[in-house]
Parts: structure tokens; sequence; C-alpha cells
């Protein structure tokens, strides 16, 4: 049997604590300061010790309240990640899914409708997420995440990979009637468009491409790689893709792969999510769709269902 402290009384301490401040801790928690100091007085009285220093203006930890809040911080943490998740998969429960801008406009939401037909019980909600090295599931509604990186990038959580890059450079039919571009030189009659988060891409193209004398740095530079592209469809420059993203304006005529020359990478497109989610019948349903869609779209990568990436070690 645990015999454990009142967990009013936890809170309180863990947030008076973490603030500094009765006060504060007040107002997180939605109660008085006086109320606070009751809840830390009976903690204290729970286990003869005490826990603050009591100031005119302030309070402080003694030596035993900082030796007792990492763990109390831990627990509750874990508490309201373990509550978030138990939440989340309730049957109407809706699939909170964050998605790089890049795939979610070039790929997901012209098929998402195909899985909503597939799965109508399953209320998707798409949020727009940045590139990021760090993913902390437990601090968000966020059930799984697409991600653009590599293998490695984020360890300890469970990866699919979805889909490698094929890089290369497009531009309007307009834009090559005005400048005609014959070889990988000419670029230096036309404007360059960047994506800002992925600014080094024109330099290794060009590197790849063998030219020298075009500064990779010049031209305009847009937010994210689809506006970049919406540029590129407007004639305002020479942007670089991922062929599978630019396959509908490319078969519309809208676009012009302006040199057959591929910019190797290592990098890709990811599902991601945590281990424990993994059996969510949710984040099941989403994973085995998004694979099998793929695959059937992407034979010559072969089925990435077959392949689950993790972190090195493990």
């Amino acid at each position: 049997m645990r015999h454990l402290p009142p967990l009013n009384a936890i809170r309180a301490f863990e947030a008076a604590a973490r603030h500094l401040s009765f006060n504060q801790a007040a107002l997180e928690l939605n109660v008085t300061a006086s109320a606070v100091s009751h809840q830390v007085k009976t903690l204290e009285d729970y286990f003869g010790v005490k826990l603050f220093n009591r100031l005119p203006r302030n309070v402080s930890l003694t030596p035993e309240g900082k030796d007792y809040l990492p763990a109390v911080s831990g627990a509750l943490d874990q508490l309201d990640s373990a509550s978030r998740r138990l939440a989340r998969r309730t049957a109407d429960a809706p699939l909170n899914l964050g998605c790089a801008p890049t795939f979610a406009v070039g790929w997901l939401i012209p098929h998402l409708s195909d899985f909503h037909d597939e799965y109508p019980e399953i209320d998707v909600r798409l949020t727009l997420t940045p590139i990021t090295r760090q993913i902390d599931f437990g601090a968000s509604d966020t059930d799984v995440v697409i991600m653009y990186g590599t293998s490695g990038s984020w360890p300890n959580l469970v990866m699919h990979q979805l889909m490698a890059e094929e890089l290369v450079p497009v531009c309007s039919p307009r834009l090559l009637q005005e400048h005609p571009l014959e070889t990988p030189s000419d670029l230096r009659n036309v404007t360059l468009l960047h994506s800002i988060p992925r600014m080094g891409q024109w330099r290794n193209w060009l590197h790849i491409a063998g030219v020298k004398g075009v500064d990779p740095k010049r031209g305009l530079r847009f937010q994210t790689t689809p506006l970049a592209v919406s540029a590129a469809v407007a004639g305002a420059g020479v942007a670089i893709a991922n062929r599978r993203f630019v396959e509908t304006d490319l078969d519309a005529g809208r676009l012009i792969v302006a040199f057959e020359i591929d910019l190797p990478s290592d990098s890709g497109y990811f599902l991601i999510y945590p281990k424990e989610s993994g059996d969510d019948p949710r984040v099941s349903a989403f994973r085995e769709w998004l694979l099998t869609r793929l695959a059937e779209e992407m034979p010559e990568h072969g089925d990435p269902i077959l392949e689950d990436t993790l972190p090195p070690g493990r």
C-alpha cells in the first residue's frame, strides 16, 4: 500500500516551489494565496519538516524542499503526460496531427479526403509545424507528427520513413521563354528562389552541377518551400523542389524541370510518435493508411511499411 501525501498539497508545493511565490502559484491553480500557504503547511506537517523559508516579500526553499522538488515535478509531469494520452484515446477523441508545411501542401492535404473516406469516425485535426529537432509530445495534444530530417534526428521516438527527396530546379514555361536556360550556368541570368529553412539547397545544387560564378545566396527568400514554388509558378524565378510534391504542376504544365540534375539528400520525411502511442487505434489506422498509400504510389522505393526506423543502438 502506498502512503502518499494529499495530492492538493503536492500540487500547491510544486507550483509554489517552481515560482518561488505563493501568489503566482495561487494564480496558476486558481485559488487564493492563503489556500496555497495552507496546503503547503499541510504537507510540512505531514512530513514534519519545513519546506519553505517564509520571508517578508517572498519565499525560498529549504534544503529539504530543494531535494523534494525534482521528484515531485517529475511525478506530476508523468501523471500529466499519461492523463493526456488517456484522454486522447477515447473513442471520439480527434487525431491531432502536426505536419511540416511542404509535406502537408505537397502530398498530405490532396490525399487527406481519402483517409476520411476510409475512416470517417476519425476526426483529423491538422496543424502546420515548423521543422524542429525538439518534439515534446507530453507538452501538447499532438498525437503524431510528420517531420523533415534524418533517421537519427529524434532519438527515443518511433520513426517511419515516408519519402526520400528528389530535389530538382523548377520554373514556369513563361520564364524559360523570356530567359532561356540552356546550361546550368545560365542561372546567373534569372532570380533564384529560396526557402529560408533550407537556404543551403542552391549552394549544394550548383556544386553538384559544377556551376561556378553564380551567387547561391542571391534572389528572393520565402518562409516555406510551398511559397517559393508558388513564386516559381508565377514566373518570379527558379526554385528547388521535391519532384514528388510538384508533380501536379509539372503534369499541368505550370512548372518545368529546368535541368535534370538531382540534388542528392540523406534526409526525408518521417512519421513520428511516442512508442507508447503505437497501439492507439487512431495512430495505427493513420500509420497503416499513410504507409500503404505511399507504397502504392512509390513502388520503386520498396514498401516503407516493412521497415521502422528507430534510433541507432535501440
